[in-house]
């Protein structure tokens, strides 16, 4: 398989992106959910296939950081004048108090076949409404 170039698209911006967090939902230790979204670097690995590689503090387990990735997919997805991805995985590691997230989904315009589909602008809508950026 062939690799294009990486595009790195950074969210980090002065002050962090904690402000984003959502409202609500209690953490493993009853304290506030309150993640800070540490950015989200795009690579494009071959045509429509493409992989979200995330970083976040505050993440409760393994699905905080898997629906930050779901969130950079449809943004990313729309952002091509696509409608719709496909989950292909998602592989998730802690580092102290960082969780990173290798997020890789296809894009396509047309609902594609599998399971793991999701529909980009109901999907960022989702992501907007809960407080998760998206590239």
């Amino acid at each position: 398989m062939r690799f294009a170039p990486t595009y790195a698209l950074t969210l980090a911006a002065a002050g962090g992106l904690g402000a984003c967090a959502p409202s609500g939902g209690q953490g493993v230790d009853d304290a506030p959910f309150a993640p800070a979204y540490q950015g989200i670097e795009t690579r494009l690995l071959d045509g429509d296939l493409v992989s979200f590689q995330v970083k976040m503090t505050g993440a409760r387990d393994n699905n905080d950081v898997a629906a930050y990735g779901e969130c950079a997919a449809a943004q990313y997805a729309l952002i091509r004048g696509y409608g719709f991805a496909r989950h292909v995985r998602t592989n998730v590691d802690k580092n102290g108090s960082v969780w990173g997230g290798d997020a890789v989904y296809t894009i396509s315009a047309s609902l594609p076949r599998g399971l793991k589909t999701i529909d980009a602008e109901v999907t960022v809508e989702n992501c907007k409404e809960n407080g998760i950026p998206t590239v």
